[in-house]
């Protein structure tokens, strides 16, 4: 077997032409860096406006499809939706996080959050909302609703899929059925 020698290479943007080139051969591991900084350029504070699903979607799957570990994050918006912070609030095991709505709320008062979304990955890769995740999202609303903070969605990153609990008509519903307490 050859030995691999290890390179670095820089990824560079054309701003005026929106077009890359590589200063060395290609490495996935630059490429997702690269997409990170730019997408962290587009969604800057005032530059970008939260209010478009598929925006959010975007910004979600590139920040919390890789992670291992179960993570619940919140984007904190202005009054005209535009992203104010994202921050990752709780991390947990492969299959769950302890998520505290009060945490969420110093976080909202925090950054002066207008309006709030959260989002929260699968590690195992199916994106349907859990009767968890309903009873959190419930449990939010209703604490954010004491500040006059709404929150405006869940979404639920699995795979290379996202599903924003708004659009499939579950979001702010208390589910009918609650999980059993763990022992």
């Amino acid at each position: 077997m050859a030995d691999v020698e290890s390179t670095t290479a820089t990824l560079h943007l054309n701003r005026r032409t929106g077009e890359f080139t590589l200063s060395a051969p290609l490495d996935s591991d630059i490429v997702l860096k690269a997409a990170k900084r730019a997408l962290a350029q587009r969604f800057k504070r005032h530059s970008c406006h939260m209010d478009d699903p598929g925006k959010v979607k975007e910004y979600l799957m590139m920040h919390l499809a890789p992670e291992p570990r179960e993570t619940f994050v919140g984007l904190f918006l202005d009054t005209q939706n535009r992203l104010i912070a994202y921050e990752v609030l709780f991390r947990g095991a492969i299959d769950e996080a302890h998520i505290y709505p009060r945490e969420v709320v110093k976080a909202a008062l925090r950054h002066n959050a207008a309006k709030v979304i959260v989002a929260h990955n699968h590690p195992s890769g199916d994106p349907k909302p859990s009767v968890n995740d309903q009873l959190i999202t419930y449990r939010l609303l209703q604490a954010l609703m004491l500040v006059e903070i709404p929150l405006i969605d869940h979404f639920v990153v699995g795979g290379d899929q996202v599903v924003s609990m708004a659009a499939q008509g579950i979001f702010g519903k208390r589910p009918r059925k609650l999980p059993e307490p763990a022992m």
